[in-house]
């Protein structure tokens, strides 16, 4: 199946609110849960760095209107999660998220954040739960779900959760190594997948779903999948490792298919979606959400910086 994604435009820029401390700029990693009249896109985002230059990552969310997704019913008044306590694996951030709707409660699988010493900070999954339909949740514990391994050694990150087949689907990333480029160290991260009977209690498959194509430093992120036509699709974006910053070895999104979950073809071709001439998007595209709505199809993305400037739509044509 090969793919044609029609942009239709930036839904939502962080620069454009006001009155909101905790949200100054990034809109990055959108993950939507679909209400009867409005669609909730959760996304991370930013205050301004400290004194110091250090930034934290909160997560909030907008409602966008069912009937037109440019109309911007409402955002957040506040994070939906509190950063962590001292020394907990959240303290310094939470992204990206990705929640689901369960039975009468919401949960959300997260990514939290921890400065480091050697490298730039670290990474694992955490969870929470939701009981006033998704506005904010409480986390099930100060630690994560799902951490670092002999296998997985460091950034557990990215989570993207999915109940399919009555058996919970988390597909995350997991670092490989660092690289250094010009003395600054770079994180190599790779897709991968657990599985739960539960949701909570969680089996790793413990190795690469998606082979490489740039080189053994290519860096993968933002595993999502969805089911069409019988078959599973994930779109999911990547990068050179180092030098990433820019039109040329920025982010772009790829594709593949699988019919079990667990061995996926890599064909970036059938992906249908790139960088514009000009604009919001020029530099890279990436961060991938697909999701149905009103029986058509729509992918949720970011733009130039890895989403400072928002996210944007495009409808599967």
């Amino acid at each position: 199946m090969n793919f044609n994604w029609k942009k239709l435009g930036r839904v939502f820029n962080p620069l454009e609110i006001e009155g909101r401390s905790f949200l100054k700029e990034f809109a990055q990693a959108p993950s939507v849960v679909v209400f009867d009249t409005f669609v909730r896109v959760y996304f991370s985002c930013r205050p301004p760095a400290d004194k110091n230059g250090q930034y934290v990552s909160y997560s909030a969310y907008v409602d966008l209107d069912k009937n037109d997704l440019f109309n911007i019913i409402r955002v957040s008044d506040e994070p939906i999660l509190k950063l962590g306590e001292l020394g907990t694996f959240d303290q310094f951030g939470t992204y990206p998220v990705s929640v689901v709707k369960y039975g009468e409660e919401y949960r959300a699988y997260y990514a939290g954040w921890t400065r480091c010493e050697s490298v730039p900070f670290n990474v694992a999954i955490g969870m929470a739960v939701s009981q006033n339909e998704g506005k904010t949740f409480n986390k099930i514990g100060n630690g994560p779900i799902l951490s670092y391994s002999p296998d997985e050694p460091f950034i557990l990150s990215g989570p993207k959760i999915r109940f399919l087949n009555n058996k919970w689907y988390l597909f995350y990333i997991a670092g490989r190594r660092w690289v250094l480029d010009n003395g600054k160290p770079e994180p190599v991260y790779k897709i991968r997948l657990a599985t739960s009977e539960d949701g909570y209690c969680w089996t790793k498959h413990n190795s690469d779903l998606i082979p490489d194509i740039l080189d053994e430093n290519e860096a993968q992120a933002s595993p999502d999948v969805i089911l069409l036509n019988g078959k599973y699709h994930m779109f999911f974006c990547y990068r050179y490792g180092t030098g990433y910053r820019g039109r040329e070895r920025g982010y772009r999104i790829g594709y593949a298919s699988s019919d079990d979950l667990l061995n996926w073809e890599r064909e970036d071709a059938k992906a249908g979606i790139d960088v514009s001439a000009t604009g919001w998007d020029s530099e890279m595209v990436s961060y991938p959400h697909v999701f149905e709505l009103e029986g058509k199809v729509f992918m949720l993305y970011l733009g130039n910086q890895v989403g400072r400037e928002g996210f944007g739509i495009a409808e599967l044509i």
